[in-house]
């Protein structure tokens, strides 16, 4: 019987992405940023631009929040991966369907190809995440079976 588990820490629990660390840094400071304009404006601001400054704060706020839970909540298994191409999908989603109402369809054809980009990502990262889970089921199979 052997105690060691098969596996290192640094086989499953991945450093901090910079890249979603730098996205979460941005959404703090676009949201911070945005509710600081809209708190400091003299009068009231037009229904579709508060619309907006309130749904760009609550984007830069997740981003942030997932940031903040990647850095907190250790190891992830690339739980983090997963989240940040849901959010990816549903915000690029939300704003292309903005876009196309407001500036009409020719105007979303950017947008659909970064749905088409966060759609993608998304499909790797849970793909990616399974793997994981498989290989920590197997192993922790192996741990359990009796060795001769």
């Amino acid at each position: 019987m052997n105690d060691e588990p098969g596996y290192t820490p640094e086989q499953v629990i991945r450093r901090v992405p910079r890249a979603l660390l730098a996205a979460g840094i941005a959404g703090l400071a676009g949201a911070t940023a945005i509710a600081t304009l809209w708190a400091t404006e003299p009068g009231r601001l037009p229904t579709r631009t508060a619309a907006a400054f309130a749904g760009l704060i609550v984007i830069g706020l997740s981003w942030a929040v997932l940031a903040g839970w990647t850095l907190l909540k250790r190891p992830l298994f690339a739980s983090e991966r997963v989240a940040a191409g849901t959010l990816a999908v549903v915000f690029t989603t939300a704003t292309t369907l903005v876009t196309a109402v407001i500036g009409g369809p020719l105007a979303a054809g950017p947008g659909l190809l970064l749905i088409a980009v966060a759609v993608i990502v998304l499909v790797r990262a849970r793909a990616y995440r399974d793997r994981l889970r498989s290989q920590i089921a197997a192993l922790e199979g192996q741990r359990r079976e009796p060795q001769d």
